[in-house]
């Protein structure tokens, strides 16, 4: 293995305290466990923690000792380092003790933030932005193909035929390959997309006609209402994953690779997105059993705005809570001739849709109307793509992110939540460790970040947000 050239060779580690994004301070999180700091110090990096870093999280400042740390006060901790660590941005205060031409690497949020982005900016502070770092190119494994093609496969009359902008679409259960085949099949803009309950009864079904299709893998579900042989017996179209799976696989997967080049850029690389989108529809679905404590779950009119790894998080929470039909919204179902029957009575909609930059502030797909003409009250909004007044959400009466400060608010009856951090909902060990991971990847491993802001890859320097400064 080539040994590292170590440009950030003095990196601070730091307690996350109150900031823009973090108000009380109740962000508990640290970037790096005291088993990551151990593989920095091992390559060659020093390591400065500040005392009661993990404590939040669990984790002892004698780890971080154990691991080849030093340990260093709140006064010291900024103070010549080439980078300097932490999960949220920073406080305004610790910028002027940052030297010029040091490296901040942490969840940013540049555009959210404008005057701070204005003062790292002034204090000539490289920021590069966690939340934008992506795979360079971007990794496909064989499974995600297979979904892929598989859900081309099931639609390819209906493109053929351009009859696609007619076809209803149901995805039966739910597993990582049906998630895949979900997010295929938004991109193609049917009239409708669904993901079912494999608990849902054949008498449950609305449509069974010829302009529906209703996909499914046969590897994982357990068709104990023998749902599949009665639709079998209707019009409706069926397209069972595993048996194209088992015929085609090998192939398809092959001529895709050869078909197509690996897009310059792939997911984030350091994310807990599926996990936020769980976190996210765990709390909708806790605000909505309180405001309507009559209502079956199972039944309720639940819709997702998007199919992204947020959104397909969220859907995996909602499938795993019993909800038998989830609404899955794209660029077709979201257009304003359409999107009112969809949040027509609904009960809980997850927005995991982010607008384009020259659209926000500008389009929302959830309106402040909506909330006052169709969606009733009680009924919970939970928007997992968050923002500013500068970097507006695509839910019109989330002016900025909320915060466990106050979690939810109320808009014309509506509960509306739009919480900054929301692995933080239980699961806050469990996402520092997997971000700490991630970080240390892309510092000395895939992306070898360590070795300098001159020699950044393809998928790091589109997040230097600002820089470069020597």
């Amino acid at each position: 293995m080539k040994k590292l050239s170590i440009a950030f060779k003095n990196v601070a580690l730091v307690k996350e305290i109150e900031s823009p994004e973090n108000p009380g301070g109740l962000e508990k999180r640290v970037a790096l466990t005291p088993e990551d700091v151990g593989e920095l110090t091992s390559a060659g990096v020093n390591v400065f923690v500040e005392y009661g870093a993990g404590l939040g999280v669990g984790f002892e400042d004698v780890e971080y000792l154990e691991n080849g740390a030093v340990m260093q006060k709140a006064d010291e901790i900024y103070k010549n380092k080439d980078m300097i660590i932490k999960f949220k941005g920073p406080s305004l205060e610790s910028i002027s003790q940052m030297k010029k031409g040091c490296a901040l690497f942490c969840m940013a949020h540049f555009h959210s933030f404008p005057d701070r982005a204005k003062m790292l900016e002034d204090s000539q502070i490289n920021v590069i932005a966690m939340e934008e770092i992506l795979e360079s190119p971007k990794v496909q494994t064989d499974e995600q193909i297979l979904a892929r093609e598989g859900m081309a496969k099931a639609l390819e009359d209906f493109i053929e035929n351009d009859t696609i902008k007619d076809l209803k679409i149901f995805v039966i259960g739910r597993n990582e390959r049906l998630a895949g085949a979900v997010r295929r099949a938004g991109n193609r803009n049917p009239k409708s997309l669904n993901m079912l309950h494999e608990d849902i009864r054949f008498e449950e079904l609305k449509h069974t006609d010829t302009n529906s299709m209703y996909f499914y893998d046969s590897e994982s579900f357990d068709d104990k209402n023998s749902l599949i042989s009665k639709i079998k017996e209707t019009d409706s179209h069926l397209f069972d994953l595993h048996a194209f799976e088992l015929e085609n696989a090998d192939k398809a997967i092959s001529d895709y690779r050869k078909e197509h080049k690996p897009f310059e850029f792939g997911l984030r690389r350091i994310q807990c997105l599926h996990v936020t989108g769980q976190a996210g529809a765990r709390y909708g679905i806790k605000l909505l059993k309180e405001n309507k404590p009559d209502l079956d779950i199972r039944a309720a009119k639940v819709v997702v705005l998007g199919y992204g790894n947020v959104a397909r998080g969220a859907m995996h929470e909602i499938y795993n809570q019993g909800v038998k039909n989830i609404n899955i919204l794209g660029r077709t179902q979201t257009a304003k001739d359409k999107i009112d029957e969809y949040v027509k009575d609904v009960d809980l909609v997850v927005n995991g849709a982010e607008l384009p930059r020259e659209l926000r502030g500008i389009t929302y797909l959830v309106s402040n109307d909506h909330l006052k003409r169709v969606i009733p009250k009680g009924s919970v909004v939970i928007d997992l793509v968050g923002g500013s007044e500068t970097n507006r959400s695509a839910v019109e009466s989330v002016l900025s992110c909320t915060f466990l400060t106050q979690p939810h608010f109320i808009k014309e009856g509506v509960t509306i939540s739009a919480l900054w951090g929301w692995p933080m909902l239980g699961m806050m060990r469990e996402s520092a460790v997997k971000y700490s991971s991630q970080i240390v990847d892309v510092l000395i491993k895939r992306e070898k970040v360590i070795e300098g802001i001159d020699s950044l890859t393809t998928g790091v320097k589109r997040a230097l947000v600002c820089g470069p400064f020597k």
